[in-house]
């Protein structure tokens, strides 16, 4: 079982300090959350609260996971870095190929691509982008960044982006795995089809399992069964990290001063302390 450490809604000045002590303490993976904007009000319900309700307001800090992992690569030597989830639907997939590029280089290929469609139809709309047939942008959005980070010339003229023969160098040095998130049966066939992995989010035990069991279906639907895959999961209520390994769960993101009712904005040191107590019992050394 592997672990990642969820940094999302935290003072920005204690995210590199807290990378360093992740790193220290064994974890796998920095998780990196993604927020474009607080819209004031939504036209729709967040999908991952039983009443919809939205977690953070206006004022909750957040800072684009691409430039966060760029500056915690830089005080660090193994741990991964990944987007839980970047918000793919709203954004163009040249310009991220660029960016994406870039941090994998930067960190000597420890990013790794966590996406989902997004959910608000304030940042499709607001960003220049339609929220209609989202889904099927977002397919072609990873045929596009596949093409670009596998280094060399390409072209590529689909439904949503055409453009002629062009590079983007360096390439990564590794391929950048690509997980996928969401927990529709788009996002599930999505994740089988083309992931290295899913990621799920607030999602209750016995649903959890169940849908382990799905992706395992649909991959051998899609013929991908014989290819690594990681199951990412948070926020889930279970009696402990065994039963989730059992059905399938290779890693979890927690965040271990939520898990000891401290506030998103304690201080650093004190979710150092938390770190490192969870790390001493539950993460391999």
């Amino acid at each position: 079982m592997k672990f990642s450490l969820a940094v999302a809604m935290i003072p920005l000045d204690q995210l590199v300090p807290l990378a360093r002590t992740a790193e220290q303490c064994g974890f796998s993976a920095v998780a990196l959350p993604d927020s474009l904007f607080f819209a004031e009000k939504a036209s729709v319900d967040y999908p991952y609260t039983a009443d919809g309700s939205r977690m953070w307001d206006g004022e909750t800090p957040f800072v684009d996971p691409l430039i966060a992992a760029a500056a915690m690569g830089a005080v660090t030597s193994t741990i991964a870095f990944r987007t839980n989830v970047l918000k793919l639907g709203s954004r163009n997939p040249l310009l991220l190929a660029r960016q994406v590029g870039s941090v994998a280089n930067l960190t000597g290929g420890r990013f790794e691509l966590g996406i989902g469609v997004g959910w608000a139809p304030e940042e499709f709309e607001w960003c220049g982008v339609p929220y209609r047939r989202r889904g099927a942008r977002v397919d072609e959005m990873v045929e596009v960044l596949t093409k670009v980070l596998a280094g060399g010339m390409v072209e590529h003229h689909g439904e949503f982006f055409d453009f002629d023969r062009l590079q983007i160098s360096p390439a990564p040095g590794r391929r950048v795995p690509l997980y996928v998130g969401g927990h529709s049966a788009p996002a599930l066939a999505r994740a089988a089809r083309v992931g290295d992995g899913w990621t799920s989010a607030l999602m209750p035990f016995e649903e959890l399992a169940a849908t382990i069991v799905r992706l395992g279906e649909l991959r051998a639907e899609f013929g991908t069964a014989d290819r690594p895959f990681e199951v990412q999961a948070s926020g889930v209520a279970t009696h402990g990290y065994v039963e989730l390994a059992a059905v399938g769960v290779t890693d979890v993101t927690v965040m271990p001063w939520a898990m000891r009712g401290l506030p998103m904005d304690c201080p650093l040191e004190a979710k150092q302390d938390a770190v490192r107590a969870f790390a001493a019992e539950h993460v391999a050394p």
